[in-house]
C-alpha cells in the first residue's frame, strides 16, 4: 500500500510539468504577436523551456517507476 501511494504523490510533477509547458507555450504565441521579428531567437529559447520542464516530467515518472516496480 506504502508503495502505492509513493508512486502517486511521485508524480505529482507530471501535473506541474503540463501546467510549465502550457505556460512556455502560451508566453512564446504572446511574445510572437507581440513582436514578430524576433520570433526565430524567442521559439530558440522556448523549446529549450520545453525541453528543461519536459526533462522533469520524466524524472518525476522515473522516480515514480522505481518506486512501484523497483526492488
Amino acid at each position: 500500500m506504502g508503495k502505492v501511494v509513493g508512486a502517486g504523490l511521485a508524480s505529482i510533477g507530471l501535473g506541474g510539468a503540463g501546467v510549465g509547458v502550457g505556460n512556455i507555450l502560451g508566453s512564446l504565441i504572446l511574445g510572437i504577436a507581440v513582436n514578430p521579428n524576433v520570433e526565430y531567437s524567442i521559439t530558440q529559447i522556448a523549446v529549450l523551456g520545453f525541453a528543461l520542464t519536459e526533462a522533469i516530467a520524466l524524472f518525476s515518472l522515473m522516480m515514480s517507476f522505481l518506486i512501484l516496480f523497483g526492488g
